[in-house]
């Protein structure tokens, strides 16, 4: 029973524990979010951003929570199809990550549009999504209360509101 208590223990204190991506993370549409691109193994995400991440219990496909500090929701995450990064996506409004255009979390809705143009905004609820699509790939601007909350690179077939 004690084995047992103990490799529990030892499971949740590793799917939450903080780990180490980017604090001033930088999007680059169509192209990269925090150093990562679309189509990065396993192994290339641990060595981008730590060994020390959170598993996601109901998502669909494999995914991976990199939060800053242990129980805070900011940081950011990956999602895997076939051990391949399908998404990468900021997670709860982390400050100091931007776009190469300079576009950053807390900016209004108005920037984005000053920014990147006209944008297929997306409904996802309780917030939208500002997408630009770059060849096969999706970056989406996250916007919630007319804020940039956060950003997303998306790969062919991935949902845009996650």
């Amino acid at each position: 029973m004690r084995a047992l208590l103990g490799v529990s223990i030892a499971l949740f204190v590793t799917t939450s524990a903080a780990a180490a991506p980017p604090r001033a993370g930088l999007v680059v549409p169509g192209k990269s979010l925090g150093g990562l691109r679309l189509g990065a193994t396993r192994a290339q995400v641990r060595a981008a951003w730590g060994p020390r991440f959170g598993l996601c219990r109901d998502c669909r496909e494999q995914t991976w929570y990199f939060n800053y500090r242990p129980f805070e929701p900011q940081g950011a995450g990956v999602s895997f199809r076939k051990g391949r990064a399908a998404a990468l996506f900021t997670l709860w409004s982390p400050q100091g990550w931007r776009t190469e255009r300079g576009l950053a979390i807390g900016d209004t809705a108005v920037r984005v549009a000053g920014l990147y143009g006209t944008l297929l905004s997306v409904n996802c609820g309780r917030y939208s999504a500002s997408t630009i699509r770059r060849g096969r790939t999706t970056t989406a601007i996250y916007v919630v209360d007319e804020q940039v909350w956060g950003f997303g690179l998306l790969a062919p077939g991935e949902a845009v509101c996650r």
